[in-house]
């Protein structure tokens, strides 16, 4: 996609964590993102169509914009969320269009996963 295609589209995505190790173990092994480290405080990430990057902060501060990622199959991320260090803060419900939960990754920010089936 040409930068003019890319005019007024979110572009990059910016996450504070605690420990950028557990947070690259727990993302790449339950979302498969991959990582490119930019010094021990810094570290970017693509999941394959977006890019974006965790930085180093003393302290999570919660709020702000809900990110909520997709998955073909809510109980198998649910599942891996669970096993790699995550903690599922609002457990799977229903809505017009699918079924979605929310998350805390190891730092303690809030997401969300979503699924049409």
């Amino acid at each position: 996609m040409s930068q003019a295609e890319q005019d007024r589209r979110v572009d990059y995505i910016e996450f504070p964590t605690l420990d950028i190790d557990a947070t690259k173990l727990f993302y790449s092994s339950v979302f498969g993102w991959e990582f490119t480290d930019y010094g021990p405080e810094y570290t970017s990430f693509t999941d394959g169509r977006l890019g974006g990057g965790f930085a180093m902060v003393k302290e999570i501060k919660s709020g702000g914009p809900l990110v909520v990622l997709y998955a073909t199959n809510l109980e198998e991320i649910e599942g891996s969320i669970k096993s790699n260090g995550g903690k599922v803060v609002r457990d799977p419900f229903e809505f017009p269009g699918g079924r979605r939960l929310h998350f805390h990754d190891p730092s303690g920010n809030e997401l969300a996963v979503w699924s049409d089936k």
